[in-house]
C-alpha cells in the first residue's frame, strides 16, 4: 500500500496539476491538505472518475483536508476530538481496507504565526488535542498513521537555513517539544527511519527562487504506530514535483507499507 501526503494549496487552483500527478503516480491513498473548498463545491466526480473514493472535510477559502483512496474506506470521521467549538477543518480519519486494514489520519496542523500570540496558543492547544488522539490510536494496538502538513520543523537539519526559522512558530522550542511529546509516545517518524541525511525538504517558499536554491524546510511527516511501523518498507520525498508547472509550495511525501 502506497500512501502519499500532499498539501496541494488549493484544489481549484491546482486541479490540473493534481490530476496529472494522480494519473502518473497512482497512489493507493492520497491524504491532501489545504483543499480550500467546501465539501459541496469540491470537484468530487472528477477525481472519482480517476478511480478514487473521495472523502473531504472542507472549509471555504481556507484549510480543508481530504482522503482519496483506491481501496475501500470505512469508519470515516471528521474533526480532531477535544474541542466541539473548533470550526477549522484540519483533521480527517478513515480505515483503509487493504490486505491489512490501516487507520489513516490526514492532518493540517495550524501554522501558529505570529508567535507568541493567539494563533500560536491555538497551535499548541491543537497539538495537545492531537496528542490525546495519538494516545487513543496507540491504545487500539492497530496499524495507524498520522500524516500531513505538521507545520513543524522537527530539528535544525530539517531546514536549509535554521537560523532564519528560530523565532518562527514552525521551529520554536515549544512546537518542537510538542512534536517530540507525540513522537515519544511510541510513534515512528517514517522519513528519518529511512533517511538521516540533511538537505531533504518538503516545502519551498514561492519567493526568492527558494526551490532552485534548495532553500527549503521539511514539515510534512508520517507518524506510525508500532503496528504500522512493522509494515513500513520505505519513505521518500517526491521533490521534483515542486519544479512542475503551477506547483504547490509543498511536495508529496510517500510511505510504502506491506499492507
Amino acid at each position: 500500500m502506497r500512501i502519499a501526503t500532499f498539501n496541494i494549496n488549493g484544489v481549484k487552483a491546482r486541479t490540473g496539476a493534481l490530476t496529472n500527478w494522480l494519473k502518473e503516480r497512482a497512489p493507493d491513498v492520497a491524504l491532501l491538505q489545504e483543499i480550500k473548498s467546501v465539501d459541496d463545491a469540491f470537484p468530487r466526480e472528477h477525481f472519482e472518475d480517476l478511480g478514487y473514493t473521495v472523502e473531504t472535510h472542507g472549509q471555504k477559502g481556507f484549510n480543508g483536508v481530504a482522503i482519496f483512496s483506491k481501496l475501500p474506506l470505512e469508519d470515516v470521521s471528521r474533526g480532531l476530538p477535544g474541542d466541539d467549538g473548533d470550526e477549522q477543518a484540519r483533521w480527517i480519519e478513515a480505515t483503509v481496507m487493504g490486505a491489512q486494514p490501516v487507520r489513516v489520519c490526514g492532518l493540517y496542523l495550524p501554522n501558529g504565526n505570529p508567535a507568541p500570540g493567539p494563533k500560536y496558543d491555538y497551535k499548541l492547544a491543537w497539538m495537545t488535542r492531537m496528542k490525546a488522539r495519538a494516545e487513543a490510536l496507540l491504545e487500539a494496538e492497530e496499524p495507524a498513521i498520522m500524516a500531513g502538513d505538521y507545520n513543524v520543523i522537527p530539528q535544525d537539519e530539517d531546514a536549509a537555513r535554521p537560523e532564519a526559522w528560530k523565532d518562527d512558530a514552525l521551529a520554536r522550542p515549544e512546537s518542537r517539544a510538542a512534536f517530540r511529546e507525540i513522537l515519544n509516545l511510541g510513534f515512528t517518524e517514517a522519513f528519518r527511519v529511512r533517511n538521516q541525511s540533511p538537505g531533504q525538504y518538503s516545502f519551498w517558499d514561492y519567493q526568492a527562487n527558494a526551490y532552485d536554491r534548495n532553500d527549503g524546510i521539511r514539515i510534512d511527516h508520517h507518524l506510525l504506530t508500532p503496528q504500522a511501523a512493522d509494515l513500513l518498507n520505505d519513505c521518500w520525498i517526491e521533490a521534483d514535483v515542486r519544479g512542475r508547472e503551477k506547483p504547490s509550495d509543498h511536495v508529496p511525501v510517500w510511505i510504502e507499507l506491506d499492507a
